[in-house]
């Protein structure tokens, strides 16, 4: 009988493009490590990335992964490290032939593979003329082949950021499509490690806790899973590194960027309140007991297209009569525009100003005006003119920020969905050859998806939610005094963006405090907490386990982080809004 693989040990050294540079060298010398990964792209990347190959049609890759590995790539041979990362983003192939090239020319003999079939720009060209990419995010089955037969290096596309953990996970234990319990635990695994340092105290709610040694967040050491052959793991990082893991990090991890309880995939769906967190030593989180369903009946694709361009200018308002001097400045501004008014106009005063203020800069508030046109020229020279005209005609103390540019072209993201049999999903390997991976779906479900690949593009699926229920509820608190006081106090947050919508995350960590949050923060009373939110679509979920509550907000970022909609265009912060707001909190809590 053969025995059962031993456990994969595998590490993230990449939460964006952009993130730290030196990660990759950390993290291949900083302990032992099968597969190392690296999650370089985001809606906004691929955006970006699209803009990159318009101007160059060899380009559409993160050229920083390129970059690590001219340093890292005899590292990770030498020490029979794997490395997989989306960073091909467009350009999957071009990554993988540079990344041949590079292996050439510093002598290093290593086997590099590429995923592709992600692309559907071009299928879908008549439908949407103006798109810049349009992607489908594909799972871990590609990598999974590739690794099977051989590859040291495996870049990919557009692949879902845990595919990246869940495609070496099953070639490492052999999995099949049909293996859903043990998929979505490797899926709960690579959300947990896709975002680097998030999972290792980066961005914690409680990172200034008594007891904590804050030196050790000004260098978080990224994270890496013990994953065992039941879809079991243990959330951990290499022994010195900076940072910390607890269950606290791993739960605001696990909130990231989610909707409700069933977190959806192409390969499976994990069913986030299954999940169980225990603290297994310091620095080290079990995470067990994830149950899997069979993915959805359709691929997510992300459209990216040219939405117009966008201006902007922020007025200095100083000292007194902020209010009136806003309302001034508004109007002129308006009769300026008037024969030539931007297709979308908006105006916010942030009231950064205090009374009797000790500075400049602390008596002055903030009037930003943003304009929105298919037009340039309403958004640029219109504008700029308009803004510059009023400089000695409008109220006292005027100047701005910066003078207004041209104006620059936003983005505009929109997810739509198709068959999976739309999708050629590839694995093109060392040698050349090709191998097909066919949609990693139980026969019950391929039966439906046996149909023509050419089908247009499709709503999104209908699934049960499985939605907030008085029967999930705890026991309610029982009554006792109270004191008007933070949230935060008592509740850690962690919010994201996904398209046009954002989620916040709120999560407690003992009985009691759950006893009271669920009851306490209902949608009414994250509304008043939140105005923003007060007429746009609020659902919430409960995870029982996790005593956490998931608050998706439809529509909050407009047509998503590349428009700019908001101030805080990917809701990044949404969730210290929350925890910095006040309500009536039980005194045996705080």
């Amino acid at each position: 009988m053969t025995p059962a693989p031993g456990p994969l040990r595998i590490g993230n050294a990449s939460g964006f493009y952009g993130d730290r540079f030196g990660a990759m060298r950390e993290m291949l010398t900083g302990g032992e490590l099968d597969v190392l990964t690296g999650d370089y792209l985001a809606e906004l990347t691929m955006l970006i990335l699209a803009r990159d190959r318009l101007k160059d049609p060899g380009a559409g890759y993160a050229r920083t992964f390129l970059r690590q590995l001219e340093e890292c790539l005899g590292l990770a041979q030498e020490r029979g490290v794997r490395v997989v990362a989306n960073a091909g983003g467009l350009n999957p192939a071009g990554l993988a032939d540079a990344v041949r090239k590079l292996a050439d020319r510093l002598g290093i003999p290593v086997r590099v593979a590429h995923v592709e079939g992600d692309d559907l720009k071009e299928r879908y060209q008549d439908r949407y003329p103006d798109s810049l990419a349009a992607h489908a995010y594909l799972g871990g089955f590609g990598i999974a082949a590739c690794l099977r037969e051989g590859a040291d290096i495996v870049v990919t596309g557009r692949v879902t950021d845990a595919a990246l953990v869940s495609g070496p996970a099953a070639a490492h234990f052999g999995w099949a499509p049909t293996d859903h319990d043990r998929l979505a635990g490797a899926v709960v695994a690579g959300h947990l490690l896709e975002c680097g340092a998030q999972a290792t105290g980066g961005n914690y709610a409680f990172f200034h806790e008594r007891g904590r040694d804050p030196g050790k967040l000004r260098h978080p050491g990224f994270p890496l899973a013990e994953l065992h052959e039941d879809g079991s793991c243990v959330i951990t990082k290499h022994p010195g590194t900076g940072g910390f893991v607890d269950v606290g990090t791993v739960t605001a991890q696990l909130l990231y960027e989610t909707a409700g309880a069933r977190y959806a995939g192409p390969d499976v769906t994990a069913r986030l309140d299954t999940v169980r967190l225990t603290q297994d030593g310091p620095d080290r989180v079990r995470v067990d007991g994830v149950r899997g369903e069979a993915p959805p009946l359709t691929l997510k694709v992300g459209v990216n297209r040219l939405g117009g361009f966008r201006g902007e200018v922020a007025f200095v308002l100083t000292g007194l009569d902020i209010e009136a001097k806003a309302d001034l400045v508004r109007e002129q501004m308006t009769d300026a525009l008037a024969k030539s008014p931007p297709a979308e106009v908006r105006w916010d005063l942030v009231r950064t100003d205090r009374p009797d203020a000790p500075s400049e800069e602390t008596a002055s508030a903030l009037l930003r005006l943003v304009v929105r046109d298919r037009d340039q020229a309403a958004v640029g020279r219109a504008l700029s003119g308009a803004a510059v005209e009023l400089a000695l005609a409008s109220y006292p103390g005027f100047h701005v920020l910066a003078p207004p540019g041209k104006g620059s072209p936003y983005g505009v993201f929109e997810d739509v969905y198709v068959p999976h049999g739309a999708v050629d999903h590839v694995a093109v390997l060392h040698d050349g050859r090709r191998i097909p991976v066919p949609p990693a779906h139980d026969t019950a479900v391929q039966a439906v998806q046996d149909g023509p690949p050419e089908r247009p593009l499709l709503e999104p699926p209908l699934s049960d939610p499985l939605p907030d229920v008085p029967d999930a509820l705890p026991e309610p608190l029982s009554p006792g005094p109270t004191k008007r006081a933070p949230l935060g106090l008592v509740a850690g947050a962690r919010s994201g963006d996904k398209g046009g919508n954002a989620n916040v995350g709120v999560w407690v960590r003992t009985d009691e405090a759950w006893r009271w949050l669920a009851h306490a923060l209902t949608v009414d009373r994250f509304r008043e907490l939140l105005p923003e939110t007060a007429d746009l679509t609020v659902v919430r979920h409960l995870l029982p386990n996790l005593r956490a509550l998931n608050f998706v907000v439809e529509g909050i970022l407009g047509e998503g982080v590349a428009a700019q909609h908001r101030f805080d265009p990917q809701a990044k912060a949404l969730g210290e809004w929350l925890r910095s707001r006040h309500l009536d909190i039980p005194e045996r809590l705080l």
